[in-house]
């Protein structure tokens, strides 16, 4: 039976940091999801290191998923310098990796998903001044940004999210060291979301960081990755009520707290 197509029922979580040694770890994650939600999506850092063995650790539980799943890398993914094998793995597995590209779920709720990137947050923002390197740390900033645009423009659906590892704003980073601000996220890649709309937004990357916070336009924003979701709700996914005629509202089931 097709799913009311104005509500969708997501489960969200990143850094699942999957170390080859961990078979197993994630059957319970996907079993609750399996009874929680319509689809999951998944902000990066979906493996440690960025190794091949740890892909297909993950890989083995996510074959049980039986809901769409949409995820982005994060700068974890990209450690061992194999995320062709990396995707490959996890595609099988039938998750669908974004880097500028927009995912279908249940062909209701559009996904549009980037990885992000840091730079700083609104007066502290680096600027594409000076040497050839702060150029091309701006510049990879600003073409996630554009990646991000031309896939919220593809999006036809009036249920769409974005998904993305990096933060986009600071408030979901406050309780990290300030010093790291520069290198957990950057204004820049909420400017797309503003322009083009969206009902959420989830990163991760952030472990330290705040559960919920806004675009400047009001779109929530929500920090996702599993170690904030432990510390601060005992669980390492959450569940998102969507729709098109009210402002999403989270679902903390029980089967959503998984140890």
């Amino acid at each position: 039976m097709a799913g009311n197509p104005k509500t969708f029922r997501l489960a969200a979580a990143g850094d699942l940091h999957c170390r080859e040694d961990q078979h197993g770890r994630f059957r319970e994650f996907v079993r609750a999801v399996n009874g929680e939600a319509e689809g999951l999506v998944l902000c990066g850092d979906l493996t440690d290191r960025g190794l091949p063995e740890e892909a297909r650790t993950l890989a083995e539980a996510f074959e049980g998923l039986r809901v769409p799943c949409a995820a982005v890398l994060g700068n974890h993914d990209f450690e061992a310098g194999q995320v062709k094998e990396v995707c490959a793995i996890l595609r099988q597995a039938g998750i669908s990796i974004l880097d500028g590209d927009h995912a279908l779920l249940d062909r209701r709720l559009g996904v549009a998903g980037v990885k992000g990137f840091g730079g700083g947050f609104d007066g502290g923002t680096l600027q594409a001044f000076g040497e050839p390197v702060v150029k091309a740390f701006v510049q990879e900033a600003v073409s996630e940004a554009l990646k991000l645009e031309a896939a919220l423009a593809q999006l036809e659906t009036s249920l769409r999210v974005v998904i993305m590892h990096y933060a986009p704003v600071a408030a979901t980073c406050q309780g990290e060291n300030p010093g790291l601000y520069p290198f957990l996220g950057t204004t820049r890649i909420a400017a797309p979301v503003d322009a083009f709309g969206a009902l959420a937004v989830f990163h991760g990357h952030a472990h330290h960081g705040q559960l919920e916070a806004r675009t400047p336009k009001g779109v929530p924003i929500y920090n996702v990755a599993v170690p904030l979701l432990r510390s601060q709700l005992d669980r390492k996914f959450r569940v998102l009520d969507l729709s098109t005629e009210q402002p999403p509202a989270w679902v903390e089931g029980p089967a959503a707290s998984v140890h």
